[in-house]
């Protein structure tokens, strides 16, 4: 909401683009943007109205499109007072191409559009408005908003702002909160579902309806020839992480295979946004995207309660088994751990990356770029702290401090920060 209002409010302000994937609430925050702090909303579902696509396949005069907009709208759009919203705006391509001109013809209207595959328009070549766009990004929400909706903004803002020792007094609570939050995930009909305390098999249910939108997706807006593999990547997501090396292997896939066979599949489903590529560095020097190696990556899924759904992980397992941060070789973890790395970054720079020596000897799970600073980070799902790599990637960098995300309250060395797991988003301040 604070993006939408710094959006509003921009004298260089172009049409929004909302991206996201299907169901983490980019209409709901659209509408609810329009009626805080709008005079009127006219929304439009590129999805559902035939008369829309008559519309924008009339030409791109732009007054004529707001005069029939408002025509639908049934009350007139009003420059500066109305927010113009364009939902599942990929299904009308001209209507994405429309964006241009309203940036061009008409800056003076606040067009916010959104979509669920807009990722797939962006690499389509199909008159997507490059340049022409403010595009913010909408991520299933992160820890701290779960604790929010389940505790209260007080909580959330300690966690956030206090310093890290203060934390260690709600270790406990706070790893209880952490075990729902790996269950639940961060899609909100299913965080929704949790603080009215539905039961764990409701809350499965909904993941399970989720994860079926998606496939129908898949079958649906995928290339034929594609489908059956994008499947076939999409549901090996949970077995690559359960490895101890996460490096994504094709071969395990499907036997024998190799890239050449799935690279098409893997990036359908990272443009469509269900799916996140973490590539390895081989040099640790900024930008770190000069030693980007694009033969070796880890693949995160957007929600690890969809992940414990699709790998059909047992409710009780997650929430009061004994050793579910370690289980699985901290598959739920490292994907914990990702998401929330991730859903800093429209307010943190620069880049998420995993750092591996040439001879394999020294490996960290995450390498962050911030500004000019890098900072290294290892995960620690099991109670076994020893950090070898760090220990050694630090002393041979001398300035740099690493960070540990692990189930052990905060401590600071002189060399590296301990941040408990359910503080990953202070990982970006360590510096």
């Amino acid at each position: 909401m604070h993006s939408l209002i710094q959006w509003k409010n921009s004298p260089q302000r172009k049409p929004l683009i909302l991206n996201g994937a299907r169901q983490t609430g980019k209409t709901w925050i659209l509408k609810e943007f329009g009626k805080t702090e709008f005079k009127s909303t006219a929304y439009f579902n590129c999805d559902q109205n035939p008369m829309l696509k008559e519309i924008f396949r009339d030409g791109y005069d732009i007054q004529k499109i707001i005069r029939n907009l408002s025509v639908i709208n049934g009350e007139p759009i009003e420059k500066k007072e109305t927010l113009i919203v364009l939902d599942e705006i990929q299904e009308i391509p001209e209507a994405l191409t429309a964006l241009k001109y309203f940036c061009e013809d008409a800056p003076e209207y606040h067009v916010a559009a959104a979509g669920s595959l807009l990722g797939l328009s962006l690499h389509s070549g199909t008159g997507f408005p490059v340049g022409k766009v403010d595009i913010l990004k909408l991520y299933p929400m992160d820890f701290l908003e779960f604790v929010q909706a389940a505790r209260g903004h007080e909580l959330a803002e300690i966690i956030e702002r206090s310093p890290l020792e203060e934390l260690n007094a709600l270790h406990t609570e706070l790893t209880g909160l952490l075990r729902e939050y790996y269950f639940t995930g961060g899609m909100p009909e299913a965080v929704n579902a949790y603080i009215n305390k539905k039961s764990p098999d409701e809350i499965r249910t909904i993941q399970d309806a989720i994860l079926y939108a998606y496939e129908k997706d898949i079958s649906k807006h995928a290339p034929p020839k594609d489908i059956q593999r994008i499947h076939m990547v999409w549901k090996s997501i949970p077995m690559q992480l359960a490895k101890e090396n996460k490096k994504f292997i094709y071969g395990a896939v499907k036997e024998g295979s190799r890239a050449k066979d799935f690279e098409t599949a893997l990036q359908w489903l990272i443009d469509a946004g269900l799916v996140a590529k973490v590539s390895r560095v081989n040099k640790a020097a900024v930008p770190l995207k000069f030693y980007e190696d694009f033969n070796a990556f880890k693949l995160f899924m957007l929600d690890s309660g969809l992940m414990g759904a699709l790998s059909e992980t047992p409710a009780e397992q997650i929430i009061i088994g004994k050793n579910i941060f370690e289980e699985y070789k901290g598959a739920f973890t490292e994907q914990f751990v990702f998401q929330q790395l991730q859903s800093r970054k429209n307010t943190s720079p620069m880049g998420i990356y995993y750092y591996s020596a040439a001879d394999s000897k020294q490996e960290l799970d995450f390498l962050l770029q911030n500004g000019s600073s890098l900072i290294p980070v290892e995960v620690k799902a099991e109670e076994n702290l020893r950090a070898k790599s760090l220990h050694q990637f630090v002393t041979e960098r001398p300035g740099v401090h690493g960070v540990r995300l692990s189930m052990s309250p905060y401590r600071k060395q002189d060399w590296m920060t301990n941040i408990p797991l359910y503080a990953s988003c202070r990982a970006w301040e360590i510096l």
